[in-house]
């Protein structure tokens, strides 16, 4: 017999863990609401063409490919079915980002811009599984479109500050320009060369400076270029000290310039803010995605040892790919699993959340049940979850059912208590029990 099993990267949920999740998304959607974000979906599934070149070299390698239905491929030559460009025309979704541009694009004279849309689904990754990276996984995006206003990167600073303290989790954001990135390589003369450096500084946290300056060269930078380039990666200070010091370093780079400058606004909007969150210039923070053109974010929790679990940036043209050209906008994408990961490292779920019954009334039978029914209706009405044990067992088994499903209270309702007008409420986290009456159970539970 078959052993029941999944695919490696993907994820059964039980009901607690879904509860938890449900919080963490919950939260994300409201803080989103609260700056005007209205909800989309798309399709699990996009055209390969929608899907392909977005991502860089390396990201299109993890599309996960949907093969036609099974009458296409009937008709074709077992050579012609070991060519996986002739039965592939689909792919499951990399991110939430490129099927937003598509959607735009395809539906823009029913969009008032700029457009400001939140989106939660899952999406797919043909990556190797490890602790915090799977096949499958939850993103929760938000992204204002058609606006190249400032404005847009302090409402996603805030939006990160408001969520992760919301969660009860300490971040540290980490911020950069691509810009600032291109002014880089045009001043260490590989401006030819801006994917491969941003691919491979990238990579610094994980594989430290010497194995990036190796893979540099590697890539075609000569030795020149890179002892260039990492007085520049090590720069130290404050965010405005880095700043003006690469004014002096990449000066002769408009591009450069511009980015710098962009920065400084940024850094100058959420001072007067009064955001309370660390936020830090990183020069190493480069956000692989081809698509990225100017500010780019990372998030990172400060007490949980696992990678971002919130990034994002600015992106001018992406809508440009499919017809639409000089649509600038900016989004930023929270991690669901790995937020989970991170709260249930740190034990910083509510306890509350554990269970979806609030209250469950012990059965005897009778007319104790026809009582507790009546009960039932009441406190459902209020919208308070509760149910009734289902059958007339042993009160050592149905007390023992409650603790299993972490209920905070049951309700017994035997003869002493139809004959006092009151129930026995037990509250099974502190063991403790009183006596309510009937006609306030509704109101003491609340």
């Amino acid at each position: 017999m078959q052993k029941p099993s999944i695919p490696k990267g993907t994820r059964d949920f039980s009901p607690v863990e879904m509860m938890r999740r449900n919080y963490i998304f919950d939260t994300i959607k409201r803080i989103f609401r609260l700056y005007g974000f209205a909800p989309l979906e798309t399709p699990s599934m996009e055209n390969l063409s929608t899907l392909l070149g977005k991502y860089g070299d390396e990201g299109d390698k993890l599309l996960f490919k949907v093969l036609n239905s099974g009458d296409y491929a009937a008709g074709l030559s077992d050579d012609e079915v070991r060519q996986a460009s002739k039965i592939c025309e689909k792919g499951l979704r990399y991110d939430l980002t490129v099927p937003f541009a598509r959607y735009v694009v395809q539906h823009r004279g029913e969009i008032s811009f700029p457009f400001k849309r939140y989106q939660v689904q899952p999406v797919w990754r043909a990556d190797r599984p490890q602790k915090g990276r799977y096949r499958e996984f939850y993103q929760c995006d938000v992204d204002v479109i058609g606006t190249r206003s400032l404005l847009c990167e302090v409402e996603l600073v805030e939006i990160v500050e408001r969520v992760f303290r919301a969660l009860g989790i300490r971040v540290a954001l980490k911020v950069n320009n691509r810009k600032i990135l291109y002014g880089i390589a045009e001043t260490i003369g590989h401006a030819d060369k801006m994917t491969d450096i941003t691919v491979a500084i990238d990579k610094l946290e994980k594989i430290g400076l010497d194995n990036v300056k190796a893979e540099l060269a590697e890539r075609g930078l000569d030795k020149r270029a890179v002892e260039q380039l990492q007085p520049i990666l090590e720069l130290s200070g404050d965010n405005k000290q880095k700043l003006n010091a690469l004014k002096v370093i990449i000066g002769g780079s408009e591009t450069g310039l511009k980015g710098i400058g962009e920065l400084e606004s940024v850094f100058g909007y959420i001072e007067r803010s009064g955001v309370g969150l660390q936020v830090d210039l990183d020069l190493s923070l480069a956000r692989g995605l081809n698509y990225y053109t100017g500010a780019i974010f990372e998030v990172k929790a400060l007490d949980y040892a696992i990678g971002s679990i919130c990034g994002g940036g600015r992106y001018d043209d992406l809508t440009g790919i499919f017809g639409m050209p000089d649509t600038s906008g900016v989004g930023i994408s929270f991690g669901a699993d790995r937020i989970y990961d991170v709260m249930t490292g740190l034990g910083l779920f509510p306890e509350e959340v554990d269970s979806s019954t609030r209250l469950l009334f012990a059965n005897f039978g009778g007319e104790e049940e026809a009582v507790s029914l009546a009960l039932l209706r009441q406190l459902r009405d209020a919208h308070i979850a509760a149910e009734i044990y289902p059958e007339a067992s042993k009160m050592k088994k149905q007390m023992e059912y409650a603790d299993r499903r972490s209920i905070p209270y049951v309700a017994i309702v035997g003869s002493d208590e139809l004959a006092a007008g009151a129930v026995t409420l037990k509250d099974m986290r502190t063991g403790e029990q009183r006596k309510v009456a009937f006609g306030d159970l509704v109101k003491y539970v609340k």
